[in-house]
């Protein structure tokens, strides 16, 4: 193998511009040479490739997003689309791809890798950090911290007026942004998709609280079965109607992907590139790069795809027992 590319699909998580920096730096130090494509697999279809050098990712370890763009395909899901994304790649001589990104990239590279056998290795770049086969993906620590920045501002707000707080984070199908940030931040009850939590058990908690406490803060993932913050905040103040308390609703959207990625997010994207490249050079194929207990593995991108990466167990109680 003499010419690999890198690219970034889906959403944006910092930490991604560390992951391509050691993926262009460790293929070079093995006698690579290194591409890049610009808009994940848009620009492979468009064929928008060029030569990498080590200076090509000077200074960008600190910076949040992807300096390589990112988008998402519809034509890479057609067999047309792949077609032309793999006769791009043959015209550029690329033996072997380096795809970040999340459960989407990870999808696309498998069915490219069955109908074409590019070898490819993907890094797990998500701030949902719902990948299974790594402990944690590149961004995640990043979006944990910056929610937290923001909900410990909030909390003095509440304090000082007595209010409750509806706070949603990301979280589509994942809580382990919310069940973080409910821990770090001192929630007082954590709604994610993961659990069941009724309307009613959330009205229970807060008449509960009251006797101990004057505000309280309610962290809800956006894809919990109750709704996001907004429908969830709507739907307690109704059971309030003759009790004087303020409902508040802050949805933190997306400042949660960006922003300058922590040391950890730094160090993650670091190691899963470099053992991406290197997984490439000793034949691993059709597989993601994580980090588990400390230790680089490697996992098929179908179980990366199939199999569920479940809340802590221990998080839950956590959250349950800290919360009183």
């Amino acid at each position: 193998m003499k010419k690999i590319a890198v690219f970034t699909s889906g959403g944006d998580s910092p930490g991604m511009n560390a992951c391509i920096r050691a993926v262009v730096r460790t293929g070079i130090y093995h006698g690579l040479d290194v591409y890049s494509i610009m808009y994940g697999y848009d620009g492979m279809i468009r064929g928008e490739i060029k030569k990498m050098q080590a200076h090509s990712v000077s200074n960008i370890l600190q910076r949040g997003g992807t300096i390589l763009k990112s988008a998402r395909s519809e034509n890479f899901l057609t067999k047309e689309g792949r077609k032309k994304a793999y006769d791009q790649l043959v015209n550029h001589g690329i033996e072997g791809l380096v795809a970040i990104g999340g459960d989407g990239t990870f999808t696309g590279a498998k069915v490219f890798f069955e109908e074409y056998g590019i070898p490819t290795v993907g890094c797990p770049g998500t701030i949902d950090n719902d990948i299974f086969g790594t402990d944690f993906t590149i961004g995640f620590d990043t979006a944990v911290n910056t929610a937290l920045e923001a909900i410990d501002k909030i909390r003095d707000t509440a304090a000082a007026h007595d209010r409750i707080f509806f706070i949603e984070v990301m979280g589509r199908d994942s809580g382990y942004i919310g069940i973080e940030c409910g821990i770090g931040g001192g929630a007082e009850l954590v709604m994610v998709p993961e659990t069941k939590t009724k309307i009613h058990d959330v009205v229970r908690s807060l008449k509960g609280l009251r006797k101990s406490k004057t505000s309280s803060i309610i962290i809800v993932a956006e894809g919990d079965e109750e709704g996001g913050a907004s429908e969830v905040m709507e739907k307690v103040k109704a059971q309030f109607k003759n009790e004087d308390k303020e409902f508040k609703v802050t949805t933190l959207g997306h400042i949660q992907r960006g922003g300058s990625p922590t040391a950890k997010d730094r160090i993650l994207g670091s190691r899963t590139g470099m053992a991406a490249v290197e997984g490439l050079l000793k034949g691993e194929s059709n597989c993601m790069a994580g980090v588990i207990h400390d230790r680089v593995v490697y996992t098929s991108f179908e179980d990366c795809i199939s199999k569920e990466k479940p809340l802590k167990e221990d998080y839950l109680r956590l959250q349950e027992i800290l919360s009183i």
